[in-house]
């Protein structure tokens, strides 16, 4: 009821009142007045705890964004049960807010719905006491009267709810927009024509946290004229992203100035890939120019790519680009943003993801090529692209310790001789002057590029469905065909249509106590209802017709029995209130554990399909609407329902013949109610589907926000998300006009009916009715058309607020993993002991109707040996990494280790005993402790020993936390390198037998990498290792190498024969690798 409505009801119904008790209605206003006063210590804690809630929710909510972002780790990790765990305990503290925001919500409608039952007994009594006459029509009058009352009463708890939500996130919103901006003097911009240089730095101090008391950066001196290539380099953490940073104004700037001449182009370390396709990535905005665009493909190498998608550019490439490979993110990373055509391109590491012969076409075209004519820094951990910049910075500890070109710095020594001679000594490993490792060769696998020479074929003797005989193009082919329908696997999201089906609400019922519940709330109503209508039957029989007529009791007993059957169905208001809110709690914590179970049992497979903005609608949005609404809807649905047969068995107990009309009424309602819900049950669920795509466009434009502020991009995506929000609302305001619509001839419909039954009433003789039971009738009349609008509309709003229970439920029909554990077939404690990995003819795919993506894959990789496994872009190295931790499950043969089948174990038997390092290290917010440990098995000297062997120890003493050292989200205060050395703490800690390294070191310096390296040949000396790299010094010293291409083993032998064999696709990386600087 709109609340002027409800004012204007207040009013109208005090001023009837006066007429009916006189000086008694004065009771009336102030019993009404202590009504609503009592309501404000209960909203006041309301509040508070809807405060408490919503942080408690927030909490849960940024873990559960981080936990799906980074689900694959978690899974190879096999750390989803401690997440989700965690998850769980996150949740627990949000219910115990719940409860008591429940509670209180409880207690509000107890006080309203029993306020009109304190008005009656506090006026009726003071007419009593004032010696005032009541008789039977004056009763039944002030009855109907507060019948008028008690609606909008009845109605002030969910305005109180609503008042106090609001307040709750106008709050946050105040807080949120309090806080501290980017300032627009972070960096100048000048004119083009006013200067020659395009950036230029005077004495520059920068920290991410102000308040620390060392910079990041400090008295930074930097001019770069326009036209030149910068290089910086430097080792891990000393300050080179946030060079960059500085330049495009997101660092917050201590001392000194930053000037900028022209327009900015930025390309981010970690690849930041809008869902959509490739085109409009690369567009990012900008208007078509398909010349430019041809050629920017080109100077990127994307063109080959492109080939091998059915849709090319228009590829889905799913939620944060998740189905391109690491070095396809990247190069789509540096078309956006060379089609941009800005004056300044800013490169952070974008070489890192891509392999040998890439990066060398990358630099030859895009740097020399397509920017030659443009002011390009780039940051780098390639020594070999350091010769063709102007101008070479080296940074270390947040300082640029030396400036200036090649040679002159190689002359001068120190810290730039350093990193140049590490890269020396990596070039040198590829020298096979002697074979250090010959005694190996005989025992392992010769495979080169005729499968057949192996002598693993007595593995099994099969090869893949297409038999030996197909060449590689028809190969090739396939292969395309499956990335091209993988790549487009991003579905439309779930939305069920008709009817809610009855089982939704059964199953819903049920969750809670198994139903019990149920029948207890609609036993408590039920005596609610008696209890009223028996109390207004006792005013009605108990006082005299007229005012001649003598009372059949005395006023004590009449006011004592009032009062009795009042607070007594005032009682039962509270026990049915009380029993909504507990079964609601209980319900709803129940269907959260249940999809969050569901969810991160889920294959890897789901998460790449859908988008994390919809899921995060799922646990948000439809959660809360369970939390704090449908149990609510459900009681309220149940007590219309009990009160409105309450008041037609009070008509027809008068007068049996208003059933002639009911029934016909109630048929129409019906038809009415059928006809609106068809409609806003769709509403509805579209209203929850278009909601998504909001949640993760902020999601997704959070993450990132410094390449959208870099490319000046900022109200291209305000518009964007505008347009989204009119999206969400246009079906909201339809949904808001149906209600109208059905409110309007309810209305009217029921007026109707209870004029017709007055005509009745009026036109019966006299004597036929007894005048106390019509005046009950009359009164219950004058409620009956607010009952079965109040009882349709309940019953829309739960069948509407129902459908976030039937999206709940699509999540928890999630088709889930292999059992993680498997009782009679685990492995032992010790399994595996040897590392030794078989592969038997193995088959891979991602889905049952799409072609292989590794074809009969058979080779051994012996126990306690490195292997490197090498190839291009799509040859299946990483399918082959996910084979292992069965991400995919193999479509036909085995992967045996140390004599165990692995699709005949547990996924956490078989996840657990392995270990591997990410390309993308993955850090959570928390500690470092927590990040190194988060299933906290090991000590703190454990801890510190693993620390001391990656090189992490002495930056971890320093800092005042140890190992309580904050982590921020996403890790953003660890530089990639550093994030990379704490991956490695973990594999480290983990100590397991296999430890596989995809693309570890591609995000550090070469330094770094031989360290690790070095830190991998020591410590894991017994353990099989298998490395995937680009950079080949990373595995040139491996045991054995595999080259894989078009999804087959090309070459599977010692590194020392592929080089050896001058025609081996091994030896071409190699001479690759070796001679792209000279060829720069």
């Amino acid at each position: 009821m709109p609340q002027s409505r409800a004012i204007r009801a207040i009013i109208l119904a005090l001023a009837i009142l006066y007429k009916n008790v006189g000086i008694a209605t004065v009771s009336t206003l102030i019993a009404t007045a202590l009504s609503i006063a009592a309501s404000v210590p209960v909203a006041k804690l309301q509040e508070h705890y809807q405060d408490k809630l919503m942080a408690a929710k927030d909490e849960r909510m940024r873990k559960t964004a981080e936990c799906l972002k980074s689900m694959r780790i978690l899974k190879l990790q096999a750390w989803e049960d401690r997440y989700r765990i965690m998850l769980e305990e996150m949740r627990n503290v949000e219910c115990r807010w719940l409860k008591w925001a429940l509670y209180s919500q409880a207690a509000v409608t107890f006080v309203f719905w029993s306020s009109p039952i304190f008005v009656s007994v506090i006026t009726f009594g003071t007419c009593i006491l004032l010696g005032g006459e009541l008789t039977a029509g004056g009763v039944l009058s002030a009855l109907a009267t507060f019948r008028i009352l008690q609606e909008p009463l009845r109605n002030f708890p969910d305005l109180i709810s609503m008042i106090a939500q609001t307040r709750v996130s106008l709050d946050r919103l105040s807080h949120f927009l309090r806080q501290e901006e980017l300032p627009d003097d972070a960096t100048i911009s000048v004119p083009q024509g006013s200067t020659d240089k395009a950036i230029d730095i005077k004495d520059g101090s920068f920290s991410w946290n102000p308040s620390c008391s060392t910079p990041t950066l400090s008295h930074i001196q930097l001019s770069v004229v326009r036209g030149m290539r910068v290089a910086v380099c430097g080792v891990i953490g000393s300050g080179k992203s946030s060079l960059l940073s500085s330049i495009l104004g997101e660092i917050p700037r201590l001392s000194g100035q930053v000037r900028v001449s022209g327009t900015a182009a930025y390309v981010s370390q970690t690849a930041w890939i809008q869902s959509g396709n490739i085109e409009e990535n690369v567009l990012f905005g900008t208007p078509m120019d398909r010349p430019r665009y041809k050629r920017v493909l080109e100077a990127c190498s994307l063109k080959k790519d492109l080939q091998l998608l059915q849709y090319g550019d228009q590829t889905i490439i799913g939620d944060r680009g998740i189905n391109l490979s690491g070095g396809q993110k990247q190069r789509v990373q540096l078309a956006r943003a060379l089609y941009q055509d800005a004056d300044i391109y800013l490169l952070d590491d974008p070489f890192s993801a891509v392999d040998a012969h890439t990066g060398s076409d990358l630099f030859k075209d895009y740097i020399l090529g397509a920017l030659a004519s443009k002011t390009v820094i780039y940051v780098t951990h390639q020594v070999e692209f350091l010769p063709a910049a102007d101008l070479i910075l080296v940074l270390k500890d947040g300082h640029i310790t030396q400036a200036g070109k090649y040679d002159d710095l190689l002359q001068a020594g120190t810290d730039f001789n350093a990193l140049v001679s590490a890269h020396n000594e990596a070039i040198e490993t590829m020298d096979f002057g002697e074979d250090s490792d010959g005694d190996i060769a005989p025992s392992v696998p010769n495979k080169r590029l005729t499968p057949s020479v192996s002598n693993i074929d007595n593995l099994k003797n099969k090869v893949s469905e297409n038999g030996k005989s197909s060449n590689t193009r028809g190969i090739k082919d396939k292969k395309k065909s499956e990335e091209r329908k993988k790549k487009r696997t991003v579905q439309e999201e779930e939305r069920e249509r008709g009817r809610v089906s009855l089982n939704v609400y059964l199953t819903y019922m049920g969750e809670a106590y198994k139903g019990s519940l149920i029948p207890l709330i609609v036993l408590a109503q039920t005596l609610f209802q008696v209890l009223q209508i028996a109390s207004n039957w006792w005013m009605a029989w108990a006082n005299p017709q007229t005012e001649g007529d003598a009372p059949k009791t005395s006023s004590v007993v009449l006011l004592v029995v009032y009062m009795c059957l009042a607070f007594g169905s005032s009682l039962f208001v509270f026990v049915r209130s009380l029993l909504v809110a507990t079964f609601g709690l209980a319900a709803a914590q129940k269907l959260f554990i249940k999809m969050l179970r569901c969810v991160f049992r889920a294959p890897m497979s789901f998460f790449d399909t859908t988008p994390s903005g919809r899921i995060l609608n799922r646990v948000s949005v439809d959660q809360s609407v369970v939390d704090l609404d449908i149990a609510f809807r459900l009681g309220g649905f149940a007590s219309t329902t009990i009160q409105l047969l309450g008041i037609v068995a009070v008509m027809s107990k008068v007068t049996w013949q208003v059933l002639f009309l009911i029934v016909p009424m109630a048929m129409a309602c019906m038809w009415m109610q059928r006809y609106y819900i068809a409609s806003s049950r769709e509403l509805t669920r579209i209203l929850s589907v278009q909601k998504s795509p909001v949640i993760h466009l902020f999601s997704e434009s959070i993450a990132g926000a410094a390449t959208i502020r870099g490319f000046g991009q900022e109200k291209r995506f305000m518009k964007r998300n505008l347009y989204l929000l009119d999206c969400f609302a246009r079906p909201l305001f339809s949904s808001l006009a149906a209600i109208e619509w059905l409110c309007l001839r309810m209305e009217l419909l029921s007026t109707f009916v209870f004029a017709f039954c007055m005509a009745i009433l009026v036109s019966f003789p006299p004597g036929t009715i007894e005048p106390s039971m019509a005046g009950l009738a009359v009164t219950y009349g004058l409620n009956l058309n607010a009952r079965m609008s109040r009882w349709i509309l309940s019953f829309c709003k739960l069948e509407n607020r129902i459908i976030s229970v039937e999206r709940i439920y699509q999540y928890c029909k999630i088709p889930s993993e292999a059992p993680l554990i498997i009782e009679n077939c685990r492995p032992p404690s010790s399994w595996p002991e040897n590392g030794n990995i078989e592969l038997i003819d193995l088959k891979v795919r991602y889905k049952d109707d799409l072609p292989f993506v590794l074809h009969g894959v058979s080779c051994i990789f012996p126990g306690g040996k490195k292997i490197g496994i090498v190839g291009r872009t799509g040859s299946g190295k990483s399918t082959l990494i996910q084979a292992l931790f069965r991400l995919i499950e193999p479509s036909g043969g085995k992967i045996i280790i140390d004599n165990i089948d692995v699709s005949a174990i547990g996924l956490h038997d078989l996840r657990s005993r392995l270990s591997i390092i990410p390309q993308d290290p993955t850090l959570f917010e928390g500690t470092i402790r927590m990040n190194l440990d988060p299933l906290e098995e090991r000590s703190d000297q454990e801890i510190w020993e693993a620390l001391e062997k990656c090189q992490l120890g002495e930056v971890i003493r320093s800092k005042e936390e140890k190992l309580d050292s904050p982590v921020l989200e996403n890790g953003d205060n660890w530089s990639v390198g550093q994030r990379q050395l704490i991956a490695l703490g973990r594999a480290l800690l983990k100590q397991a037998r296999i430890l596989v390294l995809d693309e570890a070191t591609a995000s550090v310096d070469t330094a770094t990498d031989n360290l690790i390296q070095k830190i991998i040949r020591s410590e894991f000396r017994d353990c099989t290792v298998c490395t995937i790299a680009h950079r080949i010094p990373t595995v040139i010293d491996s045991d054995l190498v595999m080259v894989l291409s078009d999804g087959k083993i090309a070459e599977f032998d010692t590194p020392q024969r592929l080089v050896e064999d001058k025609s081996s696709m091994f030896m071409q990386l190699v001479s690759e690798y070796s001679t792209r600087a000279s060829c720069i």
